[in-house]
């Protein structure tokens, strides 16, 4: 699975962007998709996923009523709308889709200003 994640970009704290990651290839037997994210000198965090046949949902608690994860099940494409954004939540964004392996995509940058 190739994975493409775009709308990553700057913007102050309490605006919003919306990441969308596409899947191509063998995405027949997704399991799962959602985003890590990765803030400079940290690890490397779970942020929110989403069941690809029940639609679940999983947000880390950090996010939670700020950010919706949500899926297009026709364009194989995961969607993570950021709102009230702090500057605690600058990363780099990584897409992932778990079929019979974990998939990542590039990493998108998002940067939030004070």
């Amino acid at each position: 699975v190739q994975l493409q994640a775009s709308g990553g970009g700057l913007v102050q704290a309490g605006g919003s962007l919306r990441l969308s990651c596409a899947a191509s290839g063998r995405t027949f037997r997704t399991y799962a998709m959602g985003w890590f994210r990765q803030a400079p000198g940290k690890k490397r965090e779970f942020v929110a996923g989403v069941g690809w046949s029940n639609g679940n949902t999983y947000y880390a608690d950090s996010v939670k009523g700020r950010f919706t994860i949500s899926r297009d099940n026709a364009k194989n494409t995961v969607y993570l709308q950021m709102n009230s954004l702090k500057p605690e939540d600058t990363a780099v964004y990584y897409c992932f889709a778990q079929t019979h392996q974990t998939s990542w995509g590039q990493g998108t940058l998002v940067t939030v200003s004070s």
